[in-house]
Order: structure tokens, then C-alpha cells, then sequence
């Protein structure tokens, strides 16, 4: 045998080895894995009143949904809350915010949000629009002149609308073991790093980008980020759950957060997701907050209670490239076509999800007066789904000869 055969019979070997191994993992991993919730219909769930007559049928298909959505991704818990006409009419927990001590999901049980948090970023960038305080098209470094200036400007507008070029986070490898008292020094990360594309010319996905907005809104404001968005948004709004991730204080009702033990899908099974640190990330992912939350915030939009219409309007249209293309993505917002109950309608909201510990999905249908919102304790989670799910239910409700 020549030693270009044995070379080649060598490489055969490994692949076929390697090849073994994914192959015993998947066995053994499947062998190994244990439904949390075995039947769906025995999914405890905990709800702080009980529905109005009027959404009675929405609601039981609703809870149908979530339990079945429970069972087959594997999840360890989900909370639900649905707002209509500036009411929420709908808010229950479903599974376990705690797998071992067997603690329950109530409409209370606080979650990490990830990138939703942007949705309340944009809204802060809102109000200080509206004042004047801050202006889309303007350099950056305008109102963050600590940030090194790139080999092309960046201004707000392309930051918000992931257009600017910075870059990625880390993912799972996100070092969390910082904490950043100043929404500035989040930026660290990424500040020295060239952009990777011409800003204006290519939609890609940043959460630091966001981290750089909250820079922004915190100058402008001319106070602390945090306490701006308590005071400015969370607060009037009626939104008494939801506060930053904390290390350093306990915070009360806070869920405990899981990771995928397998090939990033809950249905192998959770593992404990690390303890870290999210101070850093600001307006783009540091919050936790509820469902119902999250609908009284959406509800405010929709009404102009936080917001004026045109500003409304601005922030959630979607943007679009040099080339005229449109990216799909507003300011902040993530905006959809989508059929619902037989008719096309806009939604528009923001998903959650990256090494946080959980999944998120916050959906506004502006045409309807509705909103769902839909959190779970576990990454990468398919809640999108499930909200889209929900609120087919709600709307064929609206449709139905009873309510009217």
C-alpha cells in the first residue's frame, strides 16, 4: 500500500469515526431525554383572574395551543398575555419556572426578553425625537463622542435599523462576567473594531448596534438609561414588571433560565443556563419583563398613549437599503405580512432570543387593536408560532356573530 492509500484510508477511518460518534450521541441523547410534561392536558397552569365571557372560546384554544406547544417542544415553562382595545384579556402561566424545585409560571414570573428590548429602546428614541433631543440622520459620535470614529459616519437611523456594519455579539461565547455601570462602557466590545460593510448598503443583525443606541438615548437624556426608561416608559405605563437583569440584588418572581442540552433544541431536554451579567447590553437585551407587560406596552403604541402616531409610524416603517431595497426591519421593529384567519394583515414586534436563557415573542397587530406576547424559559424556543397561533384565535373570535 502506497502512503497516499494508507493517507486516504486513515482520513476514511476518522470520518467514519467521527460519523459513529454524532450517531451514538443522537442515540444516547434520545435514549436519555425525559418529556418534562408527559401529557398535555395534565400542563398545570396558574392565571390571576378568570377571562370575560367574551373571549371564553379564543381563550380555551389559546391554552389548547400553549399546552400543546408545550408537550412538543419540551418546554420547562411559558407564561401568555393577550391585550385588545387596550385591555389585557387573556394572562396565564403554563409549566414550571422551576424544573427542581417545581415552582409554577404565573402572569407574574419574570423573564429575560433578549433583543424584544429594543422594541422599548426605540420607544425611548421616540420621545426624544419628539423633543428634538436626538436626530436619526447624525453622526453618532454627536452624541457619543467616545466612540472612535469608522472609515465611513454612522448615524442613529442605521444603527436602529441593523444597516450600520458593526458587529455581531459573541453568542455563546458572550463573556457575562462584567458589569457595566455606565451604558458607554458597554461598547467596549466592539468600539475599536472596524465596520463590516458600508453602513446603508447591507441589512445584518447587531445587538451591540442596540448597545450604542442606549448610548445614545442616555446622552440625550441626560440621565442614567435605566432610569430614564423607568421613569419615561415603564412606570406610566403600568409596567411594574419589568426592571433590568440583576447579579447583584435578588429580584423577586424572577424565573430560573434554561439552555438546550443538545443541538439547540429544547426537545433533547434543558440544562441549567449560565448565571451572567447583562448590565452591558442596555436597551438591547438587559431587561426582563412579563407577558402582560409587554401587551401593556404594545397596547400604548397602538393607541398613541406613549407615542404620537407619526412617530408611531416612523420608527416601525421599514427601512431600506442604497439600492432601494427594503429590509423588512423598522427602527427597533420587525415588521411582517402575515395571514390571520383567512385575511392578510401587518404585524409588527420583535422576537427574543440569543444566550439569554429564554425565548420571547411580542407581536402587535395594529389593524386589530391586538397584541400577544408570548415568553418561555428555555433558548431557542419556537414562540413565534405560538403567538401567531394565539392571535388567530383571538381574531377569528373578533370575526364571530356572537361578539358582535
Amino acid at each position: 500500500m502506497t502512503w497516499k492509500q494508507k493517507s486516504l484510508a486513515l482520513i476514511g477511518w476518522a470520518v467514519a469515526l467521527v460519523g459513529a460518534f454524532v450517531v451514538g450521541l443522537f442515540v444516547y441523547v434520545n435514549a436519555t431525554m425525559k418529556p418534562l410534561h408527559p401529557n398535555a392536558k395534565d400542563v398545570q397552569s396558574v392565571t390571576a383572574s378568570s377571562p370575560s365571557r367574551q373571549w371564553a372560546n379564543a381563550v380555551e384554544q389559546g391554552r389548547q395551543l400553549v399546552r400543546a406547544s408545550v408537550v412538543g417542544q419540551n418546554l420547562p415553562g411559558v407564561s401568555v398575555a393577550v391585550g385588545v382595545d387596550g385591555d389585557i384579556v387573556w394572562a396565564e402561566g403554563f409549566g414550571w419556572a422551576d424544573l427542581e424545585k417545581r415552582l409554577p409560571v404565573a402572569p407574574g414570573t419574570r423573564f429575560r426578553i433578549g433583543g424584544a428590548s429594543m422594541a422599548f429602546t426605540s420607544a425611548a428614541v421616540g420621545l426624544l425625537l419628539e423633543k428634538d433631543r436626538l436626530n436619526l440622520d447624525t453622526d453618532i459620535q454627536r452624541y457619543v463622542p467616545d466612540f472612535p470614529e469608522k472609515q465611513w459616519p454612522v448615524t442613529l437611523r442605521e444603527l436602529m435599523g441593523h444597516m450600520a456594519g458593526i458587529t455581531g455579539d459573541g453568542g455563546d461565547e458572550e463573556p457575562l462576567s462584567e458589569r457595566c455601570e455606565r451604558t458607554i462602557d458597554g461598547t467596549h466590545r466592539f468600539a475599536e473594531r472596524a465596520l463590516r460593510f458600508e453602513p446603508g448598503t447591507r441589512y445584518r443583525y447587531s445587538t451591540y448596534g442596540w448597545i450604542l443606541v442606549s448610548a445614545a438615548v442616555e446622552a440625550a437624556a441626560g440621565e442614567p438609561f435605566f432610569t430614564f426608561m423607568s421613569t419615561r416608559i415603564f412606570k406610566p405605563l403600568g409596567m411594574a414588571d419589568t426592571t433590568p437583569d440583576s447579579t447583584t440584588q435578588p429580584i423577586p418572581d424572577r424565573t430560573t433560565f434554561y439552555y438546550p442540552r443538545f443541538a439547540a433544541d429544547p426537545r433533547y431536554g434543558p440544562d441549567l443556563a449560565g448565571e451572567g451579567d447583562y448590565s452591558c447590553f442596555a436597551g438591547a437585551g438587559a431587561f426582563l419583563s412579563t407577558p402582560s407587560d409587554l401587551a401593556r406596552f404594545g397596547m400604548a403604541i397602538i393607541s398613541g398613549k406613549l407615542l404620537q402616531p407619526a412617530t408611531v409610524k416612523m420608527l416601525q416603517a421599514p427601512q431600506r437599503l442604497a439600492s432601494g431595497e427594503e429590509t423588512g426591519y423598522g427602527l427597533g421593529w420587525d415588521r411582517e405580512t402575515v395571514s390571520i384567519a383567512g385575511e392578510t394583515t401587518t404585524s409588527v414586534g420583535h422576537d427574543g432570543e440569543f444566550f439569554i436563557g429564554g425565548s420571547t415573542s411580542f407581536i402587535t397587530f395594529p389593524e386589530r387593536g391586538l397584541v400577544v406576547a408570548v415568553t418561555t424559559n428555555i433558548s431557542f424556543a419556537d414562540t413565534s408560532s405560538v403567538a401567531l397561533k394565539i392571535a388567530q384565535a383571538f381574531v377569528e373570535q373578533m370575526r364571530s356573530p356572537a361578539r358582535k
